[in-house]
C-alpha cells in the first residue's frame, strides 16, 4: 500500500515465551537476494538457515549459558515485524556477517589445520547485520521506490562474555526505508535504537515491537520529499566537501559547536566521485544537486563502513543533510555550506 495509507496494528505482544515459538521460523525462511548488498565492507552474505544449522552459539564463560544468538535476534525481529504489520507482506531476511571466530571439535585438537575435515571445524561470526523488507508499505521519492525496512546489527565484541548469564547484551535495531534503486538504507534517529541493552529474548522482542509500533514512517517520507525539492549549487557542494575534510582535523572544542560528522576521508572521496559519475544521483549539468541525491551519495558511500559503524553513519548522513536543508530553508548560516 502507499505510505499515506499506513496504520500500525494495535496487536500486543503475546504472553507466552517467545523462545518457544521463534524456532518455528527458521525452516520456512529462504533468503531474498538483492542485486547489490545493503552493506559491503568486509562482510559476506549468509542465510538464516546457515546461521541456525552451521554456526555455534557463544556462551557466557562464567556459567556456560548461551547468549542470544544471531539466529534468535533475526527471528525475534521477524516476529515483531509480523505482529506490528500483520496485514502486510514481510519478506525474508537478507543477512551479512563478518569477523569469523574459528574453532575445532576436541577430537581434532592435535590435527594440522590443513588436515581438518569439515565436521571437525566450528565457526561463528562476531558481527552480523540484517534487513527485513515490508514491500507493501512503500513510497516514491524523486522517482525512487522506497520500501519500509526493519533490521539490526549485532556485535559480540560489545558484550561481556566473561560474565554470567543475565548480563546485559547489546543490540542495534532500526526501522526505515530501503531505496530499491541502489539498496541504500534510509534511517533517521526516530527509527533507531543505537544502544539497546536486554537480558533475554522476550525483552528484545518487546523493545523491537515498541520501536516498530511507534514509528512514524510518513513523517520521514515528508522530509525526503523536502530534500528532493531543495538543491545546492556546485560551489556549495565544493564548500561542503572541503569542510567535511577540515572537520576531522578540527580541535574538539570547535567540533562541539557544529553538526556531528562521522564520515572519514574515504567516504568523502566516494561522495565526491559519485557527484560526477553515479548513474542515479549525480549532479545536474549546471553542477547543482538536490539534497535527496546528496543524501544518497552519503548513504551509498556508507556501504564501505564496517558493521560496527554502519547504522550510526547512516543516521548521521540524514542528520547532516537535514541540517543543510533547514539552513537553506531558514536562510541561516551553515558552516558546512559557507
Amino acid at each position: 500500500m502507499e505510505l499515506t495509507d499506513v496504520k500500525n496494528s494495535t496487536t500486543t505482544p503475546g504472553n507466552k515465551q517467545l523462545t518457544s515459538v521463534i524456532n518455528e521460523v527458521v525452516n520456512e525462511i529462504e533468503v531474498v537476494k538483492s542485486n547489490s548488498p545493503f552493506i559491503e565492507a568486509n562482510t559476506v552474505e549468509s542465510t538464516l538457515r546457515e546461521l541456525s544449522l552451521d554456526h555455534i552459539i557463544p556462551v557466557f564463560i562464567k556459567d556456560n549459558e548461551p547468549v542470544i544468538s544471531h539466529t534468535e535476534f533475526i527471528q525475534t525481529a521477524i516476529k515483531a515485524t509480523q505482529a506490528v504489520f500483520k496485514d502486510e507482506t514481510v519478506l525474508s531476511p537478507v543477512v551479512r556477517i563478518s569477523h569469523p571466530v574459528k574453532g575445532r571439535v576436541p577430537e581434532a585438537r592435535n590435527k594440522p589445520a590443513k588436515e581438518l575435515l569439515e565436521h571437525e571445524k566450528t565457526i561463528y561470526y562476531e558481527r552480523m547485520a540484517f534487513t527485513i523488507e515490508v514491500p507493501t508499505i512503500h513510497t516514491i521519492i524523486d522517482g525512487n521506490r522506497l520500501n519500509l525496512t526493519v533490521g539490526g546489527v549485532k556485535a559480540y565484541s560489545l558484550d561481556n562474555l566473561y560474565a554470567r548469564s543475565g548480563t546485559d547484551q547489546n543490540f542495534k535495531v532500526f526501522i526505515g526505508f530501503k531505496n530499491m534503486v541502489c539498496t541504500n538504507l534510509c534511517v533517521s534517529t526516530d527509527g533507531y535504537l543505537s544502544n539497546l541493552k536486554v537480558k533475554n529474548v522476550q525483552q528484545l522482542y518487546n523493545a523491537i515491537y515498541l520501536l516498530l509500533k511507534d514509528y512514524n514512517a510518513v513523517e520521514l517520507s515528508k522530509r525526503f520529499e523536502v530534500f528532493s525539492r531543495t538543491s545546492i549549487t556546485e560551489k556549495q557542494f565544493a564548500n561542503l566537501i572541503g569542510r567535511c575534510r577540515m572537520y576531522r582535523h578540527m580541535p574538539d572544542h570547535q567540533k562541539k559547536q557544529l553538526q556531528d560528522l562521522m564520515f572519514g576521508d574515504s567516504q568523502i572521496n566516494h561522495v565526491c566521485k559519485d557527484y560526477y559519475s553515479d548513474n542515479s544521483f549525480c549532479s545536474e549539468p549546471d553542477g547543482s544537486i538536490n539534497l535527496w541525491k546528496l543524501y544518497n551519495l552519503f548513504t551509498n558511500a556508507n556501504k564501505s563502513s564496517y558493521v560496527d559503524y554502519f547504522l550510526d553513519r547512516n543516521v548521521n548522513a540524514f542528520e547532516l543533510v537535514d541540517t543543510l536543508e533547514e539552513s537553506i530553508q531558514n536562510k541561516s548560516s551553515c558552516w558546512f555550506l559557507n
